[in-house]
């Protein structure tokens, strides 16, 4: 579900992976995997663009060794020495069969990290481009995912659409002031179990995804009960 909420184990047993990195070509057969952090101290420079459905997400940098330079130095590479592909080479060679074949972009799940030991998913992504760009020290990878229409992906017959002209992506700064505002609970019945940010008022029907006025925490269960109230 767009913008449920995991523990850090509850997201490595979703995706039965211990998530050790922030990028994740073809975790699954189905689709690849980011993980990505917009507080102040995040390591790299991930954003939402003003659109409301598109995410610059920054490359990642070569592993630190004891015995070398500041990974944040260098430019973050496409290749390891070995002349392997590392997880942007990977992402960047999506992107160029994407642009020569215009077949379907690869899809790519994103969770956000809010607080520690909070995680959101922010939902499936289309990858569709990449630029370097220099950041004031070195040349880093951004890469362009645009939120896809089909939210979906374990069973073949049953696959959410959603309308993107009426979907905006939760601000961190927003999911963060709830989830502190709630307590970690449902508005509702105070479970603190299957929760996700949810729209009091749907965007589609006016509602904002960029207050915390019109975010609440709500449980599954509660959530049901919401969606059959509305016609």
């Amino acid at each position: 579900m767009l913008d449920q909420i995991f523990s850090y184990s509850e997201m490595c047993n979703a995706e039965k992976q211990t998530l050790q990195k922030g990028m994740n070509f073809r975790i699954n057969p189905h689709y690849s995997l980011i993980l990505m952090s917009r507080r102040t101290n995040a390591p790299y420079r991930d954003k939402i663009l003003n659109d409301g459905v598109t995410i610059e997400y920054e490359g990642h940098d070569e592993p630190r060794t004891s015995h070398e330079i500041n990974p944040k130095e260098l430019d973050q590479p496409r290749n390891t020495r070995n002349g392997k592909l590392t997880q942007n080479g990977y992402f960047i060679n999506a992107v160029e069969r994407y642009k020569i074949s215009q077949s379907i972009p690869e899809l790519v799940k994103a969770y956000e990290k809010i607080l520690p030991g909070v995680w959101s998913l922010k939902g499936f992504f289309n990858l569709i481009d990449y630029k370097t760009q220099f950041d004031g020290r070195r040349t880093v990878f951004v890469f362009i995912l645009k939120l896809s229409e089909n939210q979906s992906v374990n069973h073949a017959n049953h696959k959410l659409y959603i309308d993107i002209e009426h979907t905006r992506l939760i601000p961190t700064e927003v999911k963060k002031e709830v989830w502190q505002r709630d307590k970690g609970r449902c508005v509702l019945c105070t479970s603190n179990k299957n929760l996700h940010f949810d729209h009091d008022l749907p965007f589609s029907r006016g509602g904002t995804s960029l207050t915390a006025k019109n975010i609440r925490l709500l449980c599954a269960k509660c959530n049901l009960k919401k969606s059959d109230k509305i016609e």
